[in-house]
């Protein structure tokens, strides 16, 4: 069996469009930020990675084994988040670095599973484009870690023609407003 990647989950967003909160924000009975840990989990997957904000939401404090990284600066764009976790996971040795959002509630822990059994680059298809969750081999963490903006890992992807995309099992619904949460609360209670 291939080795597993390392995990970031990305928490670090100011969530202005949500008014703050956001991760912490009750979601079918737990942080809206404690589905895609518990997904990891399910998944198989060892703790790896959070990139929090300079104030970390409440729902890492149940983040067992979980390394946390803070961006100083997460208002630059989600680029300097993938940047510091692609930095970790260089010191790390990771031999991949899976890449999810921690306001994702909607994806289950299969397809995490199969992402990470999957040879890198690899990621989920939003509209025939590559999006998050993402898997990224060794070789392209350098390149990661020199993202600067919010923008770059979907081009790095979109722009290699290995990259491996994966229909996504429904939808994976992005939360950024209040009408986002109560559609996965829905969702999620729905089953």
């Amino acid at each position: 069996m291939a080795e597993l990647p390392c995990v970031a989950l990305l928490a670090a967003g100011t969530a202005t469009r949500f008014g703050g909160g956001k991760l912490d924000a009750p979601c079918a009975g737990k942080p809206l930020g404690q589905w895609a840990l518990d997904r990891v989990a399910e998944a198989g997957l060892p703790p790896g990675l959070i990139v929090t904000g300079p104030e970390a939401p409440r729902f890492v404090a149940s983040a067992e084994g979980w390394e946390l990284i803070v961006n100083p600066q997460p208002a630059r764009g989600l680029g300097t988040s993938v940047a510091l976790a692609a930095q970790a996971a260089i010191r790390r040795r990771a031999p991949a670095l899976l890449v999810l959002l921690a306001d994702m509630p909607l994806v289950p822990a299969e397809l995490l599973r199969r992402l990470a059994s999957t040879a890198p680059p690899a990621a989920v298809s939003h509209g025939g484009r590559p999006g998050v969750p993402a898997l990224f081999g060794a070789e392209l963490l350098p390149r990661l870690a020199a993202l600067s903006s919010d923008r770059g890992a979907g081009e790095l992807l979109a722009g290699l023609a290995s990259t491996t995309l994966i229909p996504p099992p429904g939808a994976l619904l992005d939360v950024d407003t209040q009408d986002d949460l109560a559609e996965a609360e829905a969702a999620l209670r729905a089953g």
